[in-house]
């Protein structure tokens, strides 16, 4: 993308301009420094980082494929431009939006640059991000012109074309709305933490103590990559960048040490795809819906520390089994890094990390946690000569921030236009209602109707737009029926996610697929079988707010004891092999397993009573099993 500004030197003047300079202005608004004696009000903080970062979009993203990447045509200039200028003005009357409520009337020119802001918007998720998404955006951004006339659930109030786009562009609810302030009040800041932790090595870093820890152990190429990827992913909240990253040190790695292609590739697309749900950093939907839930991001963390681990322990006892089935061994201790070495060059890593917690749970203060992290990191990177930044390393890390903000930003304002285009019309509100009288009482219907709503939108848009969509129509029809608010918004982001690692789609899959040269479909069929406990655990957590850590501890204790034992038997199943008992060739044995495993760790004391039933007859079965084909090799 960014070839088109870096072949004109003037044009990437501006890029560095457009990048660097709302940093400071981002500083200045979260810590309230009132540097030049200025404080902005929060849509004019708004309308200023639109003006610098959505414009940036025109400059790197080309109109279509045949457009040119060796420049920044004029019409690309001119959209540049007319962001820049419609947001600055909008900044500029923020005062008077709010006084005189211009969302609803306003003079002739603001009511006409709010046409423009729509249509740039729009035209700006479309370059960010496909057609779908940006289609999406549109058809629920014009929903207030029909509402009135659709029938039943669908129906609402509607507006007229001008009030509408005054809606959209002057109204704290729509692009202005929860996703644009999260991402410039919050997410920024961790956003570019994620950046300075690259361009610091912090990638380099994690691989190498993950090599150290977990290199000599048998698979430990794999379960390099899946510990190296947790480490990098939790910080960055990346998924394909993740699996592009480590994944072009893990995979090589894997295969050489005799994993097949299409398994390897499949381990680092389910390792980068637990990013987004590992805290304490996780992805931009979590705090956007720590903004939905209106609590500290502390206990978002908290709440999804569990799931997440429930996550990658199935991982490894799947990448484990399948070592043992095959003889593969890990990497000999010579071609390892030392692990007492490369604390010693990285040490300053694992401060930034207390400091970046610290502020998070400890004094909840989560707007200023990223910065004060990435100030430490960038002093403490200093003191050693293969971390210290050149200028050049630090012009590259302003681009860099920009290109890492540009997407997300213009993703996040368009969101915002469906946000807009439910809430102005009332119909989020009725279609939860109906929605719950629909299903009854009947808590898994409703959770299997959500997990099938959310799998197919998520194949279509990003995580985060398709968590936010789903916030709005679907979270109040999951708490209706009962279910924690907390687990009800995970529910729906959990597997709205799942299309990183499911076919068709698979974006991790088809990234980690083609650095291995393994079969896409093997690769995303394998992804899934690895990845399955974070099908299945949502809704484990979706019926007990246990495993998210909210209830009696005793009772916490006792389920997560229980998830771990039973995602331990179930991943067994699927992976074929059961510490203590070996392989697991019959196929009917392995179901035995993955029932009891399933029964096991679900939150319910019966169930759970069940599934020690079930399991302990499945090794008894497996136990006569094996007894019998060793008589029979014996000739008994």
């Amino acid at each position: 993308m960014i070839e088109r500004v870096k072949n004109s030197p003037f044009w990437y003047t501006v890029f560095l301009i457009f990048s660097g300079f709302p940093v400071i202005i981002a500083i200045n608004q979260v810590f309230r420094l009132r540097l030049f004696g200025v404080t902005m009000l929060d849509n004019s903080y708004l309308y200023c980082l639109l003006g610098f970062y959505l414009s940036l979009i025109f400059l790197v993203a080309p109109l279509n494929r045949s457009a040119p990447r060796d420049r920044v045509p004029w019409y690309d200039a001119v959209l540049f431009l007319c962001t820049a200028g419609v947001s600055f003005y909008f900044m500029l009357h923020g005062l008077d939006i709010v006084r005189y409520g211009w969302e609803y009337v306003a003079p002739a020119a603001p009511t006409a640059f709010s046409v423009v802001m729509w249509i740039l918007t729009i035209e700006a998720v479309r370059r960010a991000s496909d057609l779908v998404m940006m289609l999406f955006c549109l058809v629920f951004s014009l929903y207030p012109l029909f509402a009135s006339i659709l029938p039943g659930i669908l129906q609402g109030q509607s507006f007229d074309f001008l009030t509408t786009a005054r809606l959209h562009a002057m109204s704290m609810s729509s692009i202005l709305g929860i996703p644009l302030f999260t991402v410039c009040t919050l997410l920024l800041g961790f956003m570019i933490f994620g950046v300075v932790l690259q361009a610091t090595g912090g990638g380099t870093f994690f691989f190498n103590l993950a090599q150290a820890l977990m290199g000599q152990a048998r698979g430990g190429a794999a379960k390099i990559g899946v510990l190296g990827s947790c480490f990098f992913g939790m910080l960055s909240g990346s998924t394909v960048s993740n699996v592009l990253t480590i994944g072009s040190m893990t995979i090589p790695a894997m295969k050489r040490t005799g994993f097949a292609p299409h398994y390897a590739a499949a381990i680092e697309s389910c390792a980068s795809a637990g990013g987004p749900i590992m805290p304490p950093v996780m992805g931009a939907a979590a705090f956007v819906m720590a903004s939905f839930l209106n609590m500290p991001y502390g206990q978002i963390c908290l709440a999804a520390l569990v799931p997440a681990l429930l996550y990658f322990f199935g991982l490894f006892v799947q990448i484990d089994g399948y070592a043992v089935k095959t003889g593969l061994k890990g990497i000999p201790r010579s071609e390892l890094p030392s692990f007492w070495g490369t604390l010693k060059e990285g040490w300053f890593y694992l401060v930034v990390i207390f400091i970046l917690c610290y502020f998070l749970l400890t004094l909840k203060i989560e707007s200023w946690a990223p910065f004060y992290a990435s100030g430490a990191l960038l002093v403490l990177a200093m003191l050693n000569k293969k971390t210290r930044l050149t200028w050049a390393g630090f012009l590259e890390m302003i681009v860099s921030t920009g290109l890492v903000i540009i997407k997300l930003l213009a993703i996040l304002a368009a969101a915002g236009l469906i946000v807009g285009g439910l809430s102005v019309t009332g119909v989020a509100l009725s279609f939860s209602r109906e929605l719950v009288s629909l299903v009854g009482n009947n808590t898994l219907l409703i959770l299997i109707f959500g997990a099938l709503t959310s799998f197919v939108l998520g194949l279509g848009m990003t995580t985060t737009a398709c968590y936010i969509f789903l916030a709005i129509i679907m979270c109040p029809a999951l708490i209706a029926m009962g279910i924690d608010p907390v687990g009800a918004h995970l529910f729906v982001l959990y597997w709205g996610a799942l299309s990183e690692i499911t076919p068709p789609v698979a974006l991790c899959v088809a990234a980690a697929a083609g650095i291995a040269r393994a079969d896409f479909l093997q690769s995303g069929w394998t992804a899934m079988r690895l990845g399955a406990v974070k099908y299945i655990v949502p809704f484990f957590f979706a019926y007990s707010p246990a495993l998210l850590m909210r209830g009696p501890w005793l009772e916490v204790l006792a389920h997560i004891v229980f998830a771990f034992a039973g995602v331990f038997i179930l991943s067994s199943a699927l992976e074929g092999y059961l510490v203590g008992i070996g392989r697991l060739d019959s196929r009917i044995i392995r179901l035995v397993f993955f029932i009891g495993g399933l029964l096991l760790a679900f939150p319910d004391l019966l169930l759970t009573i069940a599934g020690f039933g079930i399991i302990a007859g499945g090794a008894a079965a497996a136990y006569l099993l094996r007894l019998r084909e060793k008589r029979y090799d014996l000739g008994l």
